[in-house]
């Protein structure tokens, strides 16, 4: 946690001294937290809101924010949703409400916090830019890396010396002749029973078919699993090295408050 010490809602720190706030739009939780750039820790705790049922724009704005009063934030916000984001309007909704293709997910979510500006972006392209500045890939300043969250599905991040190329959605690439998430998702894991070292040899396939293609620097992988990282990266085979994300569940509160001001993007 930062050396900041929080204040409480009333007497929250101001924007421009190095702090930005992110919100993090999930399937069971919307969360939120001052965070400082410095260092890319909270500022004091998240705030955690239960997703709202059914999740509509409308309600998810809603509790965006409740967050953000929360806090009594007054600046610029960032937020992610778990879906293709371009040019601020939403393009896919796979694992949320199909309400939200098409929607100007950034004007709606700027209306509802009272016209401030607001940056969305994907929650997996969130984690690859919180991850390259403080994490796992945070000594890697040129070249090709990729972010993987592992879980129900696969997420992905490419960033080439830097910058974020949004919206990259590898886990539907075919591999070998099935989509790469239903092939190594951790759920997939789950779902069948395998051992790690089972698991890791359908990984190590995604993996290689990425290399081929994108001839990347360094993998890294987050999600749940990434805490067993010890258990089962020896028993990959591809080439390139993988490393476990580090900031884990506070990356896309992370990212998203970077994406505020990020340069990058």
């Amino acid at each position: 946690m930062s050396d900041i010490s929080y204040l409480g809602a009333d007497r929250a720190p101001s924007p421009g001294t190095g702090l930005s706030f992110g919100v993090d739009v999930g399937g069971t939780g919307v969360k939120g937290a001052i965070v400082d750039l410095r260092t890319g820790e909270f500022v004091g705790e998240r705030h955690r809101i239960a997703t709202p049922q059914p999740a509509t724009p409308e309600a998810i704005a809603a509790t965006v924010t409740q967050i953000v009063e929360h806090f009594g934030w007054t600046g610029p916000v960032g937020a992610t949703v778990p879906g293709v984001v371009k040019h601020g309007i939403v393009r896919s909704a796979a694992n949320i409400d199909p309400a939200w293709i098409g929607v100007d997910v950034q004007d709606l979510f700027s209306t509802a916090l009272g016209g401030r500006p607001v940056t969305v972006l994907n929650d997996a392209d969130a984690a690859g830019l919180a991850e390259l500045s403080y994490g796992g890939g945070a000594r890697l300043t040129q070249g090709v890396v990729i972010l993987l969250t592992l879980g129900t599905g696969i997420g992905s991040a490419l960033l080439y010396n830097g910058t974020l190329v949004p919206n990259t959605e590898f886990g539907h690439i075919e591999v070998d002749g099935k989509i790469a998430e239903k092939r190594a998702a951790a759920k997939v894991r789950v779902d069948k029973g395998w051992s790690l070292e089972k698991w890791a040899k359908q990984l190590s396939k995604v993996l290689v078919s990425y290399e081929r293609i994108f001839t990347p620097d360094l993998f890294i992988v987050g999600g749940g699993i990434s805490r067993k990282s010890d258990r089962w990266i020896p028993f990959l085979t591809n080439e390139v090295p993988v490393v476990p994300a580090q900031l884990r569940n506070t990356a896309g509160i992370v990212g998203a408050a970077l994406a505020v001001t990020d340069a990058r993007l």
